[in-house]
């Protein structure tokens, strides 16, 4: 059986998750013993071990081609992959890390510091969030989707954080309705069912979490 070792609240490893449930390739997800390790990994039918999430998505295009997870049209391609840059890059960076990493135990994101949450980093944070949410629903607005109309890596990459910030009760749906519409259609999404099962223990999620309509 394939086997996808991951990190319950990191969002690479979310992406990753996410990737193989959209490419519907059967996978046993299971959660890394050693947080320090690089992750995620997903292990495939022979025993190939591939590290890293770009890796992985390299590794399921090309020997899993059907569902791809990338536009054929240029311009869309391009567009997706814009937006997965700024997920995991500005993105991860003036929000995740401000609030997510601040919340959330390290052996659940990989995070290299272990301390009580800074309230002036979260805050920080939570006004980044404002901006990129309001960008997320206008994009959403215009193109369907972030990108183009459909699904791409983009969305999922975007989709993964939001996740991770949405388990704490951190986004602020209802003052952003487009970016809520989106993220709605997202979640609803087969490919994210195992991500809206996540429990972490003693730190439960807030109540809407694994709501489809909320």
């Amino acid at each position: 059986m394939r086997r996808l070792i991951h990190l319950m609240l990191s969002p690479s490893c979310r992406l990753a998750r996410l990737m193989v449930g959209e490419k519907r390739v059967a996978c046993d997800p299971k959660l890394a013993e050693d947080p320090k390790n690089p992750m995620p990994i997903f292990v495939d039918m022979d025993g190939t071990s591939i590290e890293g999430v770009w890796a992985i998505l390299d590794h399921l295009e090309h020997h899993y081609p059907d569902y791809p997870l990338a536009p054929a049209d240029d311009a869309a391609r391009r567009g997706a992959l814009r937006w997965v840059d700024w997920a995991m890059g500005p993105f991860h960076e003036q929000v995740t890390q401000r609030i997510v990493y601040e919340k959330a135990a390290p052996k659940y994101t990989g995070a290299g510091f272990s301390r009580a949450p800074d309230m002036n980093v979260i805050r920080a944070g939570r006004e980044e969030l404002k901006t990129a949410l309001a960008a997320i629903g206008k994009a959403a607005e215009t193109n369907g989707n972030l990108a183009c109309r459909e699904t791409t890596l983009g969305d999922l990459a975007v989709a993964a954080h939001l996740s991770t910030l949405d388990y704490f009760g951190e986004v602020p749906w209802h003052d952003f309705p487009a970016a809520n519409e989106w993220y709605v259609r997202m979640k609803s999404r087969p490919a994210f069912r195992s991500i809206l099962a996540d429990r972490v223990p003693g730190q439960p999620p807030v109540a809407h979490y694994a709501e489809l309509d909320f």
